[in-house]
């Protein structure tokens, strides 16, 4: 592992800049390999956050600035107008890779709009290329405070001795570093908590076995992994004391998507009195959609299903059923855990002035 990969020795970097291109670790291949790939077009960079070369809803939002960025520099025009239009459509070329995380198409909307402002200031062609990368790289620098902010929140509800129930992967590998979810189970463990995880192995992808517990062993976190079935005898056991997953889109009244099993896990920590949160940047919060029902869900291969590997565990031809992500109803979360502070019900107030607050719109 390189230099330029980390934040320290034991928190990978996941996407970052340099010579000309926007680097990435390749997700799909750890932790047996760390392998760096690199893009410098649009195409390349929407076909990596698709194929899940890079996931996880910030990490996807960086990706997107980046491919912003990317189109800007390798647009051969010469004046604002058509700059523009490339600009539109390499965000209809990103936007369409991964439906459901919003982080996507609020960061193309961001870029989008900037390249607009500047080119309305009369800014040429190359000032603004120039300056939508050195915003890329700012917001990443941006996500990774922001990430330690929602740590340093979020460790406030983690008891002292925790067993924490973990679901799919939602830490420096999910951001552009540092992590939400898993960023609390850092926070927690740095503050000497004495913390344990329950590292769920989330099928069909497995971003729990294979990314969350290469994570947790880097830094000496104390964890096991354990099936996704699991996760109920642990509870009865007495076995877990809080449960934290990340989200991708998050309702105006609370209601999350996360990856397909979070539903399942909320339903259970409310059936056994344990409190679970949803820990999501306010980047994430959609104020314009009214409930979780106008989510899409994003539908994946049925390879990731039938097969593991690329070795099939199903019969040929079997009909395979696969969305990656589900929505958990706000009245199974105990609170919404954001760099602004943890929101808690009645959601549609706690989450509007904390997206307000992160904007600059509310004392």
């Amino acid at each position: 592992m390189t230099p330029d990969l980390q934040l320290s020795m034991t928190t990978p970097r996941t996407i970052w800049w340099a010579d000309g291109k926007v680097h990435m670790i390749d997700q799909r291949q750890l932790p047996q390999t760390v392998e760096i790939v690199d893009f410098d077009d649009v195409q390349g960079i929407a076909l990596a956050i698709n194929e899940m070369v890079v996931r996880g809803a910030p990490a996807i939002g960086a990706a997107a600035a980046f491919g912003m960025a990317v189109a800007a520099q390798g647009s051969p025009v010469a004046d604002t107008a058509t700059l523009l239009a490339d600009l539109r459509q390499a965000k209809t070329v990103l936007d369409a890779a991964r439906p459901t995380a919003v982080n996507l198409s609020w960061a193309t909307s961001r870029f989008l709009q900037m390249a607009e402002r500047l080119a309305g200031d009369g800014a040429m062609v190359n000032e603004i290329a120039k300056a939508l990368l050195a915003e890329a790289e700012a917001f990443v620098a941006q996500d990774i405070e922001i990430n330690q902010r929602m740590g340093r929140h979020g460790a406030e509800v983690i008891p002292q001795g925790a067993n924490i129930l973990h679901h799919c992967n939602t830490g420096s590998l999910a951001t552009a570093g540092y992590g939400t979810a898993l960023g609390v189970v850092r926070a927690a463990h740095v503050a000497g908590k004495h913390i344990h995880v329950w590292v769920d192995e989330t099928r069909p992808r497995l971003q729990g076995a294979r990314l969350t517990a290469w994570e947790l062993m880097l830094e000496d976190i104390p964890m096991h992994l354990v099936v996704d079935s699991a996760s109920g005898l642990l509870m009865r056991q007495g076995k877990v004391d809080v449960v934290l997953f990340g989200a991708d889109r998050v309702a105006a009244n609370g209601d999350v998507a996360n990856k397909i099993g979070s539903y399942n896990l909320a339903i259970l920590a409310q059936e056994h009195g344990i409190p679970c949160y949803a820990v999501v940047p306010t980047s994430t919060i959609e104020p314009t959609l009214a409930d979780g029902d106008q989510i899409p869900i994003e539908e994946r291969s049925w390879l990731e299903v039938a097969t593991l590997a690329g070795v099939p565990v199903a019969p040929n031809d079997v009909l395979v059923y696969n969305p990656a992500f589900d929505i958990t109803p706000h009245r199974y979360l105990t609170g919404i855990i954001t760099e602004e502070g943890i929101c808690y019900p009645p959601f549609e107030q706690s989450l509007k002035h904390a997206k307000l607050r992160a904007e600059g719109r509310d004392s």
